[in-house]
């Protein structure tokens, strides 16, 4: 499985961030400041690193250039909340593989990511084919037996998940999550209401509800 190491030392930018590459399906390592990074780097190998420039102790950028200096090639992204230039610069000088500022959206961070890892040769699967259903990441195209289906941007991001995860249940709590960011609502029916959407697109078999649980891709 793909691994990928993120390191900042905010708690709610580590939760977004890898719950948004777990929705993706690749593996998370987490480092909270900069020595703990350049270690799990050196001895875990991941496959990209996300890096952020604010860290306790020595910064994203010092360990950036202590990676490169090893011999590390791995695809890094660098997140700053400082603006100008001259972050920039220093970060691409560094040996950045890419560049975002803060505050910033977790689905244009996963592209990069994908971007990245393709460059690589690494990645999870970008097509995926369940049935008369084929959904295409990256053209971000479904078909249902070779017609094009109009989906929202929303459904799409569902459809991905049941196919990506097709014979699992995932809950709605789950569910919320990976598609909306949203940490679990009681008192929301979102999830029904899309499912219901996909089920007039996609075929009312193809999901099936699973009582008590959740749903889950025939």
């Amino acid at each position: 499985m793909t691994r990928v190491l993120v390191v900042d030392d905010e708690p709610h930018i580590v939760s977004l961030v890898t719950r948004g590459l777990r929705g993706e399906g690749y593996d998370t390592i987490v480092a909270e400041d900069g020595g703990e990074a350049l270690d799990i780097a050196r001895h875990e190998s991941p496959d990209l690193v996300i890096l952020d420039v604010g860290l306790p102790g020595m910064d994203g950028f010092e360990v950036l250039r202590n990676l490169r200096a090893s011999g590390y090639s791995v695809p890094v992204i660098m997140l700053t909340a400082r603006s100008g230039t001259d972050d920039t610069i220093e970060g691409l000088d560094a040996g950045a593989n890419d560049y975002m500022p803060k505050p910033f959206e977790v689905a244009e961070l996963l592209a990069r990511v994908r971007s990245r890892l393709r460059e690589r040769g690494v990645g999870s699967a970008t097509v995926f084919t369940r049935g008369d259903v084929t959904l295409d990441i990256l053209a971000r195209r479904v078909t249902l037996a070779g017609k094009e289906v109009d989906l929202s941007a929303r459904e799409f991001a569902l459809a991905e998940q049941f196919l990506r995860h097709s014979g699992e249940v995932l809950t709605r709590e789950m569910l919320l999550s990976r598609v909306w960011g949203l940490d679990f609502d009681p008192g929301s029916n979102i999830v029904d209401v899309y499912v219901r959407y996909l089920r007039t697109k996609l075929g009312s078999g193809n999901i099936a509800t699973v009582r008590g649980e959740g749903y889950r891709w025939n």
